[in-house]
């Protein structure tokens, strides 16, 4: 019994006795960014004493290990520390990613990494967080008119649309949160629907360079995005709270983030913002206040090599459209253009009348990303977007409630990216995009439809290659092709559609025709390619030269095909012309850029030609049962547009700074001769700033704003028969106001409350002098002066 107990304990220790130690495992520590070595990374093997570090080519090597499963710990300085499972069978090899830029996270964006340029070879202008909390208050329009080149296209003093290099509305793309926007952008009075408060940051690109956005940026791309969100165990948040004399009203806003170690992060926004009639220097605006209630919620998650991320927005505004642009007859419209004070004057009051706007727009996305070792980053991304718009009118009786425009339109997109890197000095990126748009006009409005019921499909492929020829010579090359189908179902007057010959030019899309009208049926099939080309050159590590020529093609919108009626937010009646071709934009861009401590510089020239660009200018007033309009009226040419864009800095002393801007664009209609209306006149911005970190970081700065009078511009006067005189009066929409100077103040300091929160308190002055002045871009500057002083006190409280 005892040998058979024997031979039972030798047969078990025999596989002690031929287990094999003396594997290595070998390999290397690498950046997960970029693939370089790590130095001096920490590997441990659990229950065991070796420890090793990484040498300078991040290469390691364990000895004397056994055929079975280890666990492995991975450190390093700047980096989470990381745990492994690691079988070794025989000498084995392994190469380990560690996240080794925790300041700057790679986030789950599907333009590629967040820190990186949207171009490489275009100058872009970038708004920062601190600079955007200075326009807490205002309006996305507001805070991109602080840099050079771009300017907005107002309705009054609430409605601001961003125009860059003398382009606007369907010609900006703009990217908010990863998505392009769709929120009827065509209409001059109609506002990007982005509560500027979601925005981190905020990048220009004047030009199609990032053809990666879509095809059609014939002005430029306009990309907000959100905060980065660090991978570790923390919570903290920010509220804001502002108050304007002007206005008599506020604005609330807050964020709160959590974010945990193990990849989870969440983030709840919200602001409302409420404002009465705003005033000039000398009376009150009637009828322009606002109401504006936002929220967002952030959810992701994100293990550097995956993640995944959704989003969702809550956008409303009800916004007052001034009285006075409202009025009666032809004698009234001459009347209210002519006078220096508006024809409609009421005390201060926070009630929203009609006529108004009252705008909803809903946004959901959700995006994932994966990296794959070798091949590069695949994003995919799906985002729905429903946007309703509401215009109402002066009305009486029982519909004096109803809306006399009634549009919702629905947005459904499908992106898939691809980012890879071909070899140290050349890298690829490619999509393809898929949209699908609905859109439906209410027809209980009882007031005929400006925009259609229709149905829009668009495809899109690209591809982009960035080539370092040299440490100082960068090289980029794209193109794209977009294919878009829309199906179209519209109702014409009858004696519109043969005023415009379109019996013979469009027979075959008539439906059926009734007693006055036809109902249509148009479709479009457009293909357009884009493309871009451009090098970056580095003189030295502060001197940069950029070349940049695209080439944009913009399909027709909506409103420039179908317009047929009274915009009544816009008070006038627009005509679109259903014969319009797509817009092909050839635009070369230079920029010269100096960093510098003490001096800098970036001078950006530009020239841009556009073949068949559509234009839309007044040409006569119309008498309807609701008033006198303006009638406006759509037509293609062939455009050129030139300037230049300079800012400048010179640091006077440690603490002084001088800041300079200056922006001149110019238009001309090469086909009709003449200059392109709605031009921004030449402005030049100084600013002379003083920072004093050491005394609560104060901050003291008085800049002088000097727009110039706007000297070429289409003369478009016309006259109206006026009944009660028996004569005819001239309508002059033409003549640009006068130059004008402003002044403004801004001020502020730091409070610290706790080890980890801080108080900052701000006090601003716009408009210091008062000064009566009517901007040439805004629309409603027939009716009453721009804004007067506003005094602006902030507060901010970190936590």
């Amino acid at each position: 019994m005892r040998i058979y107990a024997l031979m039972v304990l030798l047969l078990c220790s025999l596989p002690s006795f031929s287990q094999i130690c003396n594997n290595t495992l070998s390999g290397k520590v690498i950046d997960l960014h970029d693939g370089t070595a790590l130095v001096g990374a920490m590997i441990i093997i659990a229950g065991s004493e070796q420890t090793v570090v990484t040498d300078i080519n991040g290469n390691f090597s364990i000895q004397n290990l056994c055929d079975q499963t280890y666990a492995i710990q991975i450190s390093h300085p700047y980096c989470l520390t990381s745990g492994h499972k690691i079988k070794v069978d025989g000498n084995t090899i392994k190469t380990f990613q560690l996240e080794h830029h925790l300041e700057a996270l790679n986030e789950i964006v599907l333009k590629g990494h967040a820190q990186n340029k949207k171009s490489n070879t275009l100058a872009q202008n970038t708004l920062s967080g601190k600079k955007i909390e200075q326009f807490s208050s205002g309006s996305l329009g507001d805070a991109l008119n602080s840099l050079s080149g771009v300017s907005s296209l107002n309705t009054g003093s609430t409605i601001v649309k961003p125009i860059i290099n003398g382009l606007h509305s369907s010609r900006v793309i703009l990217i908010n949160n990863g998505v392009r926007m769709e929120d009827q952008e065509w209409g001059v009075e109609h506002a990007p629907n982005i509560d500027i408060n979601t925005a981190e940051n905020i990048t220009v690109l004047k030009g199609a360079s990032a053809i990666q956005y879509g095809g059609d940026a014939i002005a430029g791309v306009i990309v907000t995005a959100p905060e980065k969100i660090f991978i570790k165990d923390s919570l903290y948040g920010k509220t804001l709270l502002s108050a304007s004399s002007n206005g008599r009203g506020s604005t609330l806003t807050s964020k709160l983030t959590k974010s945990d170690d193990n990849g989870w992060f969440s983030t709840l926004q919200g602001t409302i913002k409420r404002y009465g009639d705003f005033e000039a220097p000398e009376y009150v605006l009637s009828n322009t206040g606002t109401f504006e209630r936002n929220a967002s919620v952030r959810v992701g998650f994100n293990k550097f090599n995956y993640g995944i991320e959704g989003y969702y927005s809550f956008y409303k505004n009800e916004i007052g459209i001034l009285a006075a642009s409202h009025i009666g007859g032809a004698e009234d419209q001459v009347r209210a253009i002519n006078s220096t004070i508006p024809l409609v004057l009421n005390d201060f009051t926070y009630a929203i009348t009609y006529p108004k706007q009252d705008i909803t727009h809903h946004l959901a996305r959700i995006k994932a990303f994966k990296k794959f070792n070798g091949f590069g980053k695949v994003n995919l991304q799906y985002d729905f977007q429903q946007n309703q718009r509401l215009e109402y009118d002066i009305r009486v009786g029982d519909d004096s409630d109803t809306p006399s425009l009634d549009l919702v339109l629905k947005t459904h997109t499908l992106l898939v990216d691809i980012d890879s890197n071909l070899s140290e000095n050349i890298s690829i990126k490619s999509g393809f995009m898929a949209r699908y748009q609905d859109n439906f006009a209410d027809p209980s409005t009882g007031v005929r439809r400006l925009i259609p019921d229709y149905e829009k499909y668009d495809l899109g492929v690209y591809g982009i290659s960035t080539v370092q020829l040299q440490d100082n010579w960068l090289l980029e090359a794209g193109a794209r092709f977009d294919f878009t189908y829309m199906d179209v179902f519209k109702f014409y007057r009858t004696s519109f559609w043969e005023s415009r010959n379109y019996a013979a030019l469009f027979p075959e899309i008539v439906v059926e025709e009734y007693d006055n009208q036809l109902l249509t049926n148009p479709q479009y099939n457009f293909f357009n390619a884009s493309g871009t080309v451009g090098s970056t050159y580095s003189f030295n590590d502060k001197l940069k030269l950029f070349f940049n020529y695209s080439l944009a093609s913009r399909v027709p919108n909506p409103s420039e095909l179908f317009s047929e009626g009274l915009h009544h937010s816009a008070s006038r009646i627009e005509l679109g012309d259903l014969s319009f071709k797509s817009e092909i934009a050839n635009k070369v861009a230079l920029t010269l850029q100096k960093e510098g401590t003490v001096f800098g510089f970036s001078i950006q020239p530009f020239i841009n030609n556009i073949h068949d660009f559509i234009v839309i200018e007044p040409t006569k007033v119309e008498q309807t049962i609701r008033g006198n309009f303006q009638v406006w009226e759509y037509r293609q040419t062939n455009a050129q547009l030139l300037g230049i864009d300079i800012d400048a800095t010179y640091a006077l002393s440690s603490h002084v700074n001088f800041n300079h801007q200056f922006s001149l664009v110019k238009g001309y209609d090469r086909q009709g001769g003449g200059a392109l209306i709605s031009m921004p006149p030449v402005n030049t911005t100084n600013e002379i700033t003083y920072e004093n970190p050491k005394a609560n970081n104060l901050k003291l700065a008085l800049q002088s704003t000097y727009a110039f009078r706007q000297n070429e511009y289409p003369n478009t006067n016309f006259e109206v028969y006026i009944a009660q005189s028996e004569s005819f009066e001239l309508v002059d929409v033409s003549t640009p106001p006068e130059a004008y100077h402003l002044l403004n103040f801004r001020s502020s300091i730091a409070v610290p409350i706790t080890e980890k929160s801080n108080l900052s308190v701000g006090f601003n002055v716009t408009n210091l002098l008062n000064t009566r002045y009517r901007n040439y871009l805004n629309s409603l500057r027939y009716y009453a002066d721009d804004l007067g002083r506003n005094f602006l006190f902030n507060l901010k409280f970190n936590y």
